[in-house]
């Protein structure tokens, strides 16, 4: 993970957090996150207007380079924008330069989820979501065995009762490992009597939830709606929340272990606390486990 999407990570995971521990989960040292703030106020905030046609500039002209861009940027607002402005603030947005490639064709998946714009975002703007209804997912990363080595955490988080459903993890983040997941979640749904077919599994837009075999798997042979942030990360808070805070709570436990079993068990000691015993003040300071066994049975 960049430099930069650990800052825009630690910088909405502050609030509720707090900084310290956001950069320690995150494992961004200070001195980097206040250089990127500085640079950002410098740059981002001052320009921030010129984002909308510096990214159309990107998608319609993907093999241009700073140079290129310049001047299509000048014509398009009718300012006089310095090539270096041009430059940082492609840096700081992270914005698609593609020098002298072509863009690869989309896939069918890819062109339907454009053509299905705000629509493909089936969470946004609901009223009410039931126990069971939603769940959303995304990897983390785990850092264990005193740093020294990594692994990926992949759980499905039920949008209402806060329980996990099922999770993973592996050495990398990658479709088959998603769909473990996935299986121990259906299992968890139907232990609970849940239809899974009524169940929506929301996410962002990353390769991997827009592969023929992750969308295959959901869409055609388990019949599972599934549902696509628009704006990244910052459209799924309810996973991002809590990866964060799952590695933020087991920061030491995580760095002790020595092994990927170890940290495997770890992870299913710590999820099962999560589930069964830790309350959560948006179900009334209960364990999800308790919520949901004061539910009437769903279909």
């Amino acid at each position: 993970m960049s430099s930069e999407r650990k800052v825009e990570l630690a910088g909405r995971a502050r609030s509720a957090f707090g900084l310290t521990s956001a950069l320690a989960a995150l494992e961004l040292p200070r001195s980097t996150w206040h250089y990127h703030q500085s640079r950002r106020r410098s740059y981002a905030e001052k320009y921030a207007d010129l984002r909308g046609s510096l990214e159309a500039i990107a998608r319609r002209h993907p093999e241009y380079g700073c140079r290129r861009t310049t001047p299509e940027l000048r014509e398009r607002t009718g300012r006089r924008i310095n090539r270096k402005v041009v430059q940082r603030l492609h840096r700081a947005w992270g914005l698609p330069l593609i020098r002298g490639t072509r863009m690869p064709k989309p896939s069918g998946i890819r062109r339907a989820i454009t053509a299905a714009g705000t629509r493909i975002n089936l969470v946004v703007g609901r009223q009410e979501i039931r126990p069971l209804e939603v769940a959303h997912t995304d990897f983390t990363e785990l850092v264990y065995a005193g740093g020294r080595r990594k692994a990926y955490l992949i759980p499905l988080l039920d949008h209402t009762s806060k329980v996990v459903l099922g999770w993973e993890v592996g050495e990398r983040a990658v479709t088959s490992l998603a769909l473990e997941a996935w299986q121990q979640a259906k299992h968890g749904l139907r232990a609970r009597r849940k239809d899974v077919s009524a169940v929506t599994i929301h996410h962002d837009q990353d390769p991997l939830f827009t592969s023929y075999a992750w969308t295959a798997r959901l869409l055609l042979k388990d019949q599972v709606r599934v549902s696509y942030a628009l704006g990244g990360a910052q459209d799924n808070t309810e996973m991002e929340a809590f990866n964060s805070r799952f590695k933020t709570e087991n920061r030491s436990l995580l760095l002790d272990a020595k092994s990927r079993k170890e940290l495997i068990a770890l992870v299913a000691e710590r999820i099962a606390y999560y589930n069964n015993v830790r309350r959560h003040s948006s179900i009334g300071y209960r364990a999800p486990s308790q919520f949901i066994a004061t539910l009437q049975p769903c279909s």
